[in-house]
């Protein structure tokens, strides 16, 4: 199969599948979704996306419809259906319904979520290359750590960032403190330390971004989980974007302006370790 999708127990051609109106997405957005990507048949980080995944789930008080080894288990066997190597493992739970359904903001508790699953082809960027990016006030609520559907600002500066032909939006609140980017995560260094942001509600605790800090563990460099500012960000030795599709890829322009190339030695040694770690893992 070349792309998949999963509801409520059924499977087939994603194009071929339907969804009931009543769902709560529909009405509310109501559920949270987790992702990464696959390759030769193993999902990257799979633990660590299935415990965050149930974690929102339990922040917005969704009963998950299975366990997370059931959960994993089906991932692997929806695996198995798919042609190509390398893919995009997607998944979102939306809060469960009673039996007669009808559109109520208050819901009914203990009621088991429906499972949405999507698999389609997908490489990551290997971050060789670096991107540009634009800035765009963070008009988010104030529940960011937890991974829900609810993504229309999101949405809104993507697409800004597209239309300024840039990769991403990088995203700051009141006093110009930077919180993270549109659906990724944002990191600088400076004299040799990873600044980031750190992981409270005002941004999602992105796998990548755990990966990134592991990484310069091991590579022995000193870290900053305190927020930054923009004039932070332009005076950077270096910017540096985190996602599960861009495991470490670099700015070299926001908002037009050059940006980072200060510390291409350093940048290279983190993109290489985080690369590598992606490949050996998934070989």
């Amino acid at each position: 199969m070349k792309e998949l999708g999963y509801y409520d127990g059924n499977f087939g051609p994603l194009s071929e599948m339907q969804i009931p109106m009543c769902d709560r997405a529909s009405w509310f957005g109501d559920g949270v979704y987790d992702a990464g990507p696959a390759r030769h048949g193993v999902i990257f980080a799979l633990d660590e996306h299935v415990d965050r995944f149930f974690r929102s789930a339990a922040l917005l008080d969704i009963t998950m419809p299975l366990t997370k080894d059931e959960l994993k288990a089906l991932l692997q066997r929806l695996l198995r259906e798919m042609d190509d190597d390398e893919l995009f493992v997607y998944y979102q739970v939306t809060r469960g319904n009673p039996a007669v359904q009808k559109r109520s903001h208050c819901y009914e508790h203990g009621v088991p979520g429906k499972l949405w699953i999507t698999l389609t082809p997908n490489k990551i960027s290997d971050g060789a290359e670096p991107v540009s990016l634009i800035t765009c006030e963070d008009t988010r609520f104030l529940h960011c750590n937890i991974k829900t559907l609810n993504l229309i600002p999101s949405v809104m500066a993507s697409e800004k960032a597209r239309d300024a032909g840039a990769a991403e939006a990088v995203l700051y609140r009141p006093g110009e403190l930077v919180t993270e980017c549109a659906h990724s995560n944002v990191h600088i260094l400076k004299d040799g330390v990873l600044k980031t942001h750190p992981a409270d509600n005002l941004i999602l605790g992105g796998i990548a971004r755990a990966h990134l800090l592991r990484a310069c563990e091991a590579l022995s460099i000193p870290t900053d989980e305190t927020a930054f500012t923009l004039s932070e960000l332009f005076a950077a030795d270096e910017v540096i974007v985190t996602s599960s599709s861009n495991l470490c890829i670099r700015a070299d322009r926001i908002d037009g302006k050059v940006v980072g190339g200060k510390a291409p030695e350093l940048f290279e040694r983190l993109r290489r370790y985080l690369l590598d770690e992606y490949m050996t893992v998934t070989a």
